[in-house]
């Protein structure tokens, strides 16, 4: 019979055909109830939660040195959880490196210099300023400026950097990625807000990010996009506060606005998956506002 081990003894992901080799599992063991398949022959226990740092640690197991995790991976490595544990982990490497098609790994083709990248496990990890060029690069302008956004309100980077990168570079996508620059703003306080700004700006709108509205008796909100000429806010409403002391927070904070002659627009969601209606949305209730 194979050698027996109790599964808290494993506590991380490990390369199922080393395991094997060393003795440590069985094969029988290996395909048992007491571990989970993350990779071709990468493995976690099966009760360990799968998460996005959980997937590069075991992608970092499987592929060549030369590999640099980057993106929206690198960016939740350092903290800021652009990735979901769905997503795949996205991956820049040589192009003379040999990496086997697999399911759950993004693989961008292209060189990446000594400086742009550091050593994490096996592979590379791309420093900010080249995990930000990365989640810029084709990719729709509205995801890419609401990454960039995240990134800049953290100060894991300057925009200054970032916006001489771009200007020397000449990858696939590097034009969208100048106008991704263009339109950062690192005010924005959610990913679903920087998208409604983009939308809004590339239909030739000019909202104003955290816009602060006071009256008479101070300052009574900060809106996330606002139009001061016709004093209407946008407002993007992900998540209902259901919490009795939010909603009467909410419906006073609502109340001062309109009192101070402002109108609030809620973008839901569901609407932000339909940028041209919520546009038109929009449009018309600006066209419904008396300019000051």
């Amino acid at each position: 019979m194979g050698r027996k081990i109790r599964v808290e003894d494993i506590c991380g992901v490990f390369r199922g055909s080393e395991a094997v080799a060393a003795g440590v599992l069985t094969a029988d063991q290996l395909r048992g109830p007491q571990f989970r398949r993350l990779y071709r022959d990468v493995y976690l226990p099966a009760a360990m939660p799968v998460t996005h740092p959980v997937c590069c640690e075991g992608i970092a197991l499987a592929l060549p040195a030369a590999s640099v995790i980057t993106g929206r991976s690198a960016a939740t490595l350092r903290g800021i959880p652009l990735a979901r544990a769905t997503d795949p982990v996205e991956i820049v490497a040589p192009l003379e490196t040999q990496i086997a098609r697999r399911s759950g790994v993004d693989v961008r083709r292209t060189d990446v210099a000594s400086h742009e990248k550091t050593q994490w496990s096996r592979i590379g990890l791309a420093t900010p300023l080249r995990m930000s060029l990365d989640l810029i690069l084709d990719r729709a302008l509205p995801d890419a400026v609401a990454d960039l956004d995240a990134v800049l309100r953290t100060g894991l980077i300057d925009l200054g950097p970032l916006r001489r990168l771009v200007t020397e570079r000449s990858d696939r996508g590097i034009v969208l990625a100048r106008r991704a620059v263009e339109l950062a703003d690192p005010r924005a306080e959610s990913r679903p807000e920087s998208r409604v700004r983009v939308h809004l700006v590339l239909a030739g709108l000019e909202p104003q990010p955290q816009y602060v509205i006071c009256d008479w008796q101070g300052v009574i909100a900060r809106v996330d996009l606002g139009f001061p000429r016709q004093r209407l806010a946008v407002e993007y409403d992900g998540e209902w506060h259901g919490e009795w002391r939010q909603i009467s927070a909410d419906r006073e904070r609502l109340n001062r606005l309109q009192a101070a002659g402002w109108d609030v627009l809620f973008v839901t969601a569901r609407q932000l998956r339909d940028p041209r209606s919520m546009v038109a949305a929009v449009r018309t209730a600006l066209a419904a506002r008396p300019t000051r």
